[in-house]
């Protein structure tokens, strides 16, 4: 089945129908980072990547035990960026 099929069934037209099933993609893929980070977040009784590297560098936490974690909240936070930087995109076309 095609999105143009879809959106004929709808009656509504194949642009809108992409840039809504867009927008939902991207708001759903937000949830999902934002609930991965929190739970980073929660782990470590931080709310940033930088306050995570913080208490390393003061030896709070050892780098061996976060290393994993650590490079997740990082591409976690920089994905998060960029979706919300799309979405955003995508609210003002």
């Amino acid at each position: 089945m095609t999105y143009e099929t879809v959106a004929m069934k709808l009656q509504i037209s194949p642009k809108e129908l992409e840039r809504h099933s867009l927008k939902l993609f991207l708001q759903q893929r937000l949830r999902i980072i934002e609930t991965q980070l929190l739970d980073l977040a929660r782990r470590y009784g931080v709310k940033t990547v930088f306050e995570l590297d913080a208490l390393i560098q003061q030896g709070q936490l050892h780098e061996t035990e976060t290393f994993e974690d650590f490079f997740a909240f990082d591409n976690l936070e920089a994905e998060k960026e960029t979706v919300q930087k799309l979405l955003d995109e995508l609210e003002n076309e």
